[in-house]
C-alpha cells in the first residue's frame, strides 16, 4: 500500500512483487532484482548452469504482466516473435516493476545446480541410493544378511547402524529380496523395500536469531520443493544471543527450554515443508544447519556461558557427529545432521556458509559481505587473504528496541521516500500502516537526513527551520510529552496514535550503524587497504536483503561506493546450508574456510571506540 500526501510524485518504488506462474507464488524483492534472484531466494527453480551470466541462455520465463526491457543477451537467446510474447532471460530480466513471470518446468535432471551469489554447485549429494537385487540365502549360501547388502556395493567400505540390524532381516524377506541401500556418506542408513532410488531427499536450515528457515530439497534434482519460515520460539528469553546466554546463566532450567524451543521450531519446519511437497518426513535422510554459533549450542544443549565472557571460547569450532534427532528434528531416525564450523564465538557458521554461497574466499575482487542483523557478522577480502569479525549493533534493525517497531509482517512501513514535500510510504500488505520494520526505519532516517531534517549528528533540526525549509512537513514534526517525533502516518488527530519516529529510534539506529561501520573500518585497516578498494558490498540476512542501497550509503552503514556495488545477496547462510547438501565437495570447502578467513575480535581493541565516535554522525 502506498500512502501519500501528494499522488501526484511518482517515485521508483523500492520494492516490487513478483508473481510466478504456474505455482502461483508471490514474493516481494527489492526493486533492481533480476528475476532469477527473486525467485532462486524464495525456492522457485529456474534452470541454469552458466552462474547467471546469460550464456547457457536456460533460464528462459516470461513475462506475463509488466515490462522488462529486451536486453542484448535477450536478443540472441529469442526470436522477434519471442520477444514480443515477453519471453527474456531470468538472470538477466531486472525487476523494477510489479511482475507476473510464467517460468517453465525443468526438462532434464541437472548435473550442477546454480545456488548462492551466483554459484554453480556440481550435484553430488551426499545422501546415495542403490537398487539391489540379492539371490535368496541357501543351505550352501550361508552368507548373513548384512554381508548379502554389503557385497554387490563393493566401492564403499560403509559402516552400519545398529537400528538398520533391528529390521533388515524383515526386509529382505518381505521385499522378495529387491531393496534399496539408503547410504548418507560412509554409512549405510537404511535398507528400504523395493526400488526408491527417485525418492531422496534433505532440508537446509537457517537457524536465526530472531528467522529460522527451512528449505526442502529434491537430491536428485537441485530442486528446493519447499521453503517454509517463522519466528525462533526462543524470543520471549530475549531479541538477541547476550539476552539469551544471560538467561542460561541465571537459570539453571532456561538451558533445557531453550534447547526444547529450539527444537519446536526446528521440528515444526521440517513437518512444513514435508507437507507443502507431499514428502513423507521418512525420505527425508540428511539435514543440514547454519547457524550463528549461540544458536548452535543452544539448539544442541550446550552451555553458551564460555561465549559471553571473555576470553569467548567457542565449545568445539567442529561439531562431533550429530543426527537430526539430536535438533529434534523428526525426519529419518538415522539422519545425520551436517553443521557448519564456526570461527569464534560471534562469527559463526551461518557467516561460514555465507562466505561459501557468496565465494568471498574464490574471487580475486575485494568484497566486503555483511549479515545485517542484532549481531552483525562482517568479512572482508579477496582470494588472497580473508577477515572477519563482528560488531554487536542491537536489535534497532530488527526494530525490536523502535518505539513503533514491528517484524517484517502486514501492516508495516518497509520503505518511505520524501519527493516535492510529499511523504511516500510502502507497507507490506497493502494495508493501513501500523508500525516499521528494520528497513522502514533505515529509510526514514536516510529521506529526513537527505532533506535536512535530522542534522549529521542525528538530531531533529529546530521546529522554526522545518517550517521555513519544508513547511508541508512542518506539521509532522510534533512532541509526544516532552519527546520531538516525526509522525510517518497520522491515524485522527493525536500523533500518540500514529506511526512516528523517535529521536531515540535514531539514537538506536546510530549506535547500530556505527558499530557496524566501525567492524568494517577496522578490517579495512587489517588489510591496508581504502574502503574505496572495495569493488563489492553484499549485504545478507533476512533484513539485508531489503535495505535500500542509497539508504544504507546515506546513514553510513556501508562504505560510499556507487549503488550499483551494493548487492542484496539474499539468505546466504541458508544457500549455503542447500549448497553442502547438494555437494559433498562443498562441504571440504566449508571446513577449508576455517583456515583461509582471520578472526578479529574487536572488543578491547584500543582503536574501536575512537572509531566508533567518529562514526556516529551520518556522512556529509
Amino acid at each position: 500500500m502506498s500512502v501519500m500526501e501528494d499522488p501526484t510524485a511518482e517515485q521508483t518504488p523500492a520494492r516490487v512483487r513478483l508473481r510466478f506462474r504456474p505455482e502461483g507464488g508471490e514474493v516481494r524483492v527489492p526493486a533492481g532484482t533480476t528475476v532469477f534472484d527473486g525467485a532462486s531466494w524464495n525456492g522457485i527453480a529456474i534452470d541454469s548452469t552458466c552462474g547467471g551470466h546469460g550464456t547457457c541462455k536456460k533460464c528462459r520465463v516470461q513475462i506475463l504482466d509488466g515490462t522488462v526491457p529486451v536486453g542484448r543477451l535477450d536478443s540472441r537467446a529469442f526470436t522477434p516473435d519471442e520477444l514480443r510474447d515477453g519471453w527474456r532471460l531470468a538472470c538477466r530480466a531486472i525487476a523494477n516493476e510489479d511482475l507476473e513471470v510464467d517460468v517453465p518446468p525443468m526438462q532434464t535432471r541437472p548435473k550442477a545446480a546454480l545456488v548462492g551469489v551466483g554459484r554453480h554447485v556440481i550435484l553430488r549429494p551426499a545422501v546415495i541410493k542403490r537398487y539391489l537385487e540379492l539371490t535368496e540365502p541357501t543351505m550352501e549360501d550361508q552368507a548373513s544378511d548384512l554381508e548379502r547388502v554389503l557385497a554387490p556395493i563393493d566401492d564403499f567400505e560403509l559402516k552400519v547402524d545398529l537400528g538398520v540390524l533391528r529390521t533388515l532381516g524383515g526386509t529382505l524377506r518381505a521385499a522378495d529380496w529387491k531393496v534399496t541401500a539408503v547410504i548418507v556418506d560412509d554409512r549405510l542408513i537404511d535398507v528400504e523395500p523395493g526400488d526408491t532410488t527417485d525418492r531422496r531427499f534433505a532440508i537446509a536450515f537457517d537457524l536465526g536469531t530472531t528467522t529460522v528457515v527451512a528449505t526442502l530439497l529434491d537430491l536428485a534434482t537441485a530442486q528446493p520443493l519447499a521453503v517454509r519460515s517463522m519466528l525462533n520460539k526462543q524470543q520471549p528469553y530475549g531479541a538477541d544471543v547476550i539476552s539469551r546466554v544471560s538467561a542460561t546463566m541465571m537459570d539453571p532450567t532456561a538451558l533445557g527450554r531453550l534447547t526444547g524451543l529450539a527444537h519446536e521450531t526446528l521440528n515444526e519446519l521440517a513437518q512444513e515443508v514435508c507437507e507443502a511437497a507431499e514428502v513423507a518426513p521418512g525420505e527425508v535422510y540428511e539435514m543440514t544447519l547454519a547457524g550463528n554459533q549461540t544458536m548452535t549450542q543452544l539448539a544442541l544443549g550446550i552451555d553458551p556461558e564460555p561465549l559471553s565472557i571473555a576470553p569467548f571460547i567457542v565449545a568445539a569450532r567442529t561439531m562431533p557427529p550429530v543426527t537430526a534427532a539430536d535438533f529434534g528434528v523428526q525426519i529419518h531416525p538415522r539422519a545425520p545432521a551436517e553443521v557448519f564450523p564456526a570461527l569464534g564465538a560471534y562469527v559463526g557458521g551461518d557467516i561460514v556458509a555465507g562466505i561459501l554461497a557468496t565465494g568471498l574466499t574464490r574471487d580475486k575482487r575485494i568484497r566486503l559481505f555483511i549479515d545485517v542483523g542484532t549481531n552483525s557478522e562482517i568479512a572482508l577480502g579477496s582470494a588472497e587473504r580473508v577477515v572477519a569479525t563482528a560488531a554487536p549493533a542491537g536489535p534497532a534493525f530488527e526494530a525490536a528496541s523502535i518505539r513503533c517497531g514491528m517484524r517484517a509482517a502486514d501492516g508495516a512501513i518497509e520503505s518511505i521516500t520524501i519527493a516535492d514535500g510529499a511523504l511516500k510510504l510502502e507497507v507490506i500488505g497493502d494495508c493501513e500502516p501500523v508500525g516499521m520494520c528494520g528497513s522502514g526505519l533505515v529509510d526514514a532516517v536516510s529521506e529526513l537526513v537527505r532533506v535536512g531534517i535530522i542534522d549529521r549528528s542525528g538530531r531533529f533540526i529546530p521546529d522554526a527551520d522545518v517550517a521555513e525549509q519544508h513547511p508541508s512537513l512542518a506539521r509532522n514534526l510534533v512532541k509526544i510529552g516532552e519527546e520531538r517525533v516525526f509522525v510517518l502516518h497520522w491515524r485522527g488527530d493525536d500523533p500518540a496514535q500514529g506511526v512516528f519516529l523517535t529521536q531515540r529510534d535514531v539514537r538506536e539506529l546510530q549506535f547500530a550503524k556505527a558499530s557496524i561501520a566501525t567492524g568494517w573500518t577496522i578490517l579495512c585497516g587489517e588489510l591496508g587497504i581504502d574502503p574505496s578498494d572495495i569493488s563489492q558490498v553484499l549485504l545478507a540476512g533476512s533484513f539485508g536483503s531489503y535495505l535500500t542501497a542509497s539508504s544504507a550509503v546515506r546513514i553510513g552503514l556501508v562504505p560510499k561506493l556507487a549503488t550499483t556495488r551494493i548487492v542484496a545477496a539474499g539468505n546466504v547462510a541458508g544457500e549455503g546450508a542447500k549448497m553442502v547438501a547438494l555437494s559433498h565437495r562443498e562441504r571440504s570447502a566449508a571446513d577449508a574456510i576455517l583456515e583461509e578467513v582471520e578472526y578479529v575480535e574487536l572488543s578491547g581493541r584500543a582503536d574501536f571506540n575512537d572509531a566508533f565516535i567518529d562514526l556516529l554522525a551520518f556522512p556529509g
